[in-house]
């Protein structure tokens, strides 16, 4: 069974789990996370800000997950499709990707055509052609002609198998996660400038013609490319093969389907019909659904954050500046506002006390220097 928040909040964080049950506590009676942070190390047995702030965010979606498990184990309860098998593979996803990949198969759709189908009475031509590929797939759909179900003739017949097996396919939990991962450690990401943009975009003229393993592209530059995209000047897409591959060729995805379900190139009858179903199932259904480029942005979001917060912590911690004079001249001084990176934002000329008294007296004006002191004086 399910194990509570806060001793799975303790794994991921390596602190006790009393820590953990203490900052849930204070998290939902309103406390923020800078507030206990500051003022309740006590109660959290002193967790850093760093560690709250992992902890109140992993809180928010585990509870979310939580939520949305007992959502799924109640419709597929409701079906009568819930199995032990099922349940504890549900109540074992650590998170929500995973969870919906194991739901896909029960949730409630639209009806499809591989639902058509199966009201047709084809399911049985789909795990006959299946077990025994052997077998002509054209002779053997001639026995499930059925004008008054909608399968007019056998090719209407092998298309609706087709459409069963792939949603089969596509709705293997274990073979999604599979592929999901081997797209996101091999695919590539390409960019392309959108015709007419060249000059509104030029900004972005080094992603014009731009392709890079997806997983290998850094955050900053993961983030350019999907700020030209959203500004309309790229086009993005995922590629998982070379743009020079013959279409006829099968891609290490396919073929890995095809060896979930045993399918095989082995001259058989219904070997091509078979593999022409995974071709179809891998282009045109789960390619599209395996979107990684959210995934991608995540990761820069999460990396830019870290990035900007060490610049912001050694800004707030760094030591300030300390006050020196240089003399540069017998009857006077220049000081001037420096930042501890060098750069002198303003800087300006004092004359000597009986300068500036005997001005004073006589009822003169002060000098040039001594008003462009005054105008940088007020603006920094």
């Amino acid at each position: 069974m399910l194990k509570s928040l806060s001793s799975r909040l303790a794994a991921e964080l390596a602190v006790r789990e009393s820590q953990v049950a203490a900052t849930i506590e204070l998290i939902d009676g309103g406390a923020t996370v800078p507030f206990i942070a500051r003022y309740r190390k006590e109660v959290t047995g002193g967790l850093d800000d760093t560690q709250l702030r992992t902890l109140a965010e992993r809180l928010v979606y585990l509870r979310e997950m939580d939520e949305r498990r007992d959502s799924i184990l109640k419709s597929i309860a409701e079906q009568g499709k819930l199995t032990p098998e099922l349940e504890a593979a549900l109540y074992a996803s650590d998170n929500k990707t995973t969870l919906e990949d194991l739901y896909l198969p029960y949730k409630p759709k639209r009806r499809t055509k591989a639902q058509i189908a199966r009201e047709a009475g084809l399911e049985p031509l789909a795990d006959s052609l299946l077990a025994d590929p052997s077998q002509d797939p054209n002779v053997l759909a001639e026995t499930y002609i059925n004008a008054e179900a909608g399968v007019a003739d056998a090719k209407a017949a092998l298309d609706g198998a087709r459409a069963i097996l792939i949603e089969r396919f596509a709705e293997d939990a274990e073979l999604l996660g599979q592929l999901r991962e081997k797209l996101w450690n091999e695919g590539e990401l390409a960019a392309a400038v959108v015709a007419g943009k060249e000059n509104e975009g030029a900004k972005f003229s080094d992603y014009f013609d731009h392709r890079e393993h997806i997983k290998a592209i850094p955050s900053h530059r993961a983030l350019a490319l999907l700020r030209g995209r959203n500004e309309g000047v790229l086009s993005v897409a995922l590629k998982y093969q070379p743009d020079e591959t013959p279409i006829t060729e099968r891609s290490a995805y396919e073929m890995l389907i095809a060896a979930r379900f045993g399918i095989k190139d082995a001259g058989r009858a219904a070997d091509k019909w078979l593999l022409d179903g995974v071709r179809l199932c891998w282009r045109a259904k789960i390619f599209l659904s395996l979107e990684l480029v959210s995934r991608l942005k995540d990761a820069a979001d999460g990396e830019a954050i870290k990035v900007f917060a060490a610049n912001l912590h050694d800004l707030l911690l760094a030591a300030r500046p300390a006050a020196a004079r240089r003399w540069a001249w017998t009857r006077a001084c220049a000081p001037a506002a420096r930042w501890r990176w060098s750069t002198i934002p303003a800087r300006c000329w004092i004359p000597p006390p009986s300068t500036r008294t005997s001005r004073a007296a006589s009822g003169t004006n002060p000098s040039p220097s001594s008003a462009r002191c005054a105008r940088a004086t007020r603006s920094t």
